[in-house]
């Protein structure tokens, strides 16, 4: 019988690039470069993807997605989060709750905490208690501190529904 809790984790990356926003959680966030990437760039949304697939051993983003797809170029990763998520419906299971970091100096995600959750909530039609999004620096050490691209981690919680 298959474990009725399930843990999963998932971390991306994204380097800058030219632009005048970011994505993260599906929330537009206005700064002075965009994400470089073959999707919409959203660290966030990507890692809590692969830590629903990581949760039930289903893959990556990357083999569900693949950045060689031209169906992908540009995806919103709303959507494909939402594809995730039924994937884990599917096999009977459900999220109780997701954990996300995000690790940039810039921009300053405080004032978009809220946004972001009920974004990330929507899509999975959860509650936002169930939704954790919390933004840290890396005290100027690495890629990050140096402002090179963002990276995020995601740890979720998924249970058997009885």
């Amino acid at each position: 019988m298959a474990a009725q809790i399930r843990i999963g984790q998932g971390l991306d990356v994204h380097a800058f690039e030219d632009g005048e926003f970011v994505t993260l959680a599906g929330v537009q966030i206005p700064h002075t470069h965009g994400l470089k990437a073959h999707s919409d760039g959203d660290v966030v949304l990507h890692a809590l993807c692969d830590a629903l697939l990581g949760a039930l051993a289903l893959g990556d983003i990357g083999q569900h997605f693949p950045d060689t797809d031209p169906n992908f170029k540009g995806a919103d990763s709303k959507a494909l989060l939402k594809h995730v998520y039924q994937l884990i419906l599917d096999r009977g299971y459900v999220l109780s709750n997701a954990d996300i970091t995000v690790a940039c100096e810039r921009p300053k995600l405080a004032k978009h905490n809220l946004e972001m959750r009920q974004s990330i909530a929507d899509v999975l039609n959860v509650d936002t208690t169930q939704i954790s999004v919390k933004a840290t620096t890396t005290e100027k050490l690495g890629f990050t501190g140096r402002q090179e691209g963002i990276l995020s981690m995601a740890t979720v919680l998924v249970v058997h529904a009885k």
